[in-house]
């Protein structure tokens, strides 16, 4: 599936009508958009993903992205301030230092935030890399190859069993089949950027030795 066609199926999926109370396809709709170059079309779409899902931090990161791309400083800054506090509160870690960093490029401060709350019983003295937060670590890789070991390696069983979470809801909203090969390969994209494994990252570990 060329990039228009999949920019054609999530305006689809997400028009009146049809199911445009879908976070998942307004988050992938925005994906394609910054693709192919439609910066302020992709910011929008991401305000729609987080409007509908306060808590999907990584739309927050990538919609103030498309705004700076997009030339709207302004409103870059409203959304990345505004996720940088989403973030925080939620321990996702990689989008908030994300969105720090796109601050401070922007020339502003990021804003002030206190830290979650520890939840009772965490446990484990292995930190994730995505929360920062101690956890246990995954018995072994979830699957294998290079992007199944750097899983292992760097992300707690506990945040692994949240995008389980997530992926079933990615499936069920997107009407995924995972025998097709371009639906398993829209999960996986939501994966990795769930899990903070962005392209240069995934670049690194196909080509690692």
């Amino acid at each position: 599936m060329d990039l228009n066609q999949r920019i054609a199926q999530f305006e689809t999926m997400v028009r009146p009508g049809a199911d445009p109370t879908n976070d998942m396809a307004w988050f992938s709709l925005g994906g394609a958009y910054a693709q192919a170059g439609r910066h302020l079309d992709a910011a929008n779409a991401y305000v729609r993903c987080y409007t509908l899902n306060p808590s999907m931090s990584k739309a927050y990161q990538l919609g103030g992205k498309a705004y700076m791309d997009a030339g709207k400083r302004d409103e870059a800054v409203e959304v990345l301030r505004e996720g940088f506090k989403v973030a925080g509160s939620r321990g996702d870690r990689m989008p908030m230092k994300a969105m720090g960093d796109l601050l401070t490029e922007l020339g502003e401060t990021p804003p002030v935030v206190e830290a979650p709350v520890q939840e009772a019983g965490g446990g484990g003295t292995f930190v994730c890399r995505r929360t920062g937060k101690p956890g246990n670590q995954l018995a072994r890789a979830p699957f294998k190859g290079p992007v199944g070991a750097w899983i292992h390696a760097n992300i707690a069983r506990e945040t692994f069993e949240e995008w389980i979470r997530q992926g079933t809801k990615v499936i069920n909203e997107m009407r995924l089949d995972l025998s097709r090969d371009d639906d398993a390969a829209t999960y996986d994209r939501h994966m990795r950027e769930y899990l903070g494994i962005d392209d240069a990252l995934l670049a690194d570990l196909e080509n690692a030795p």
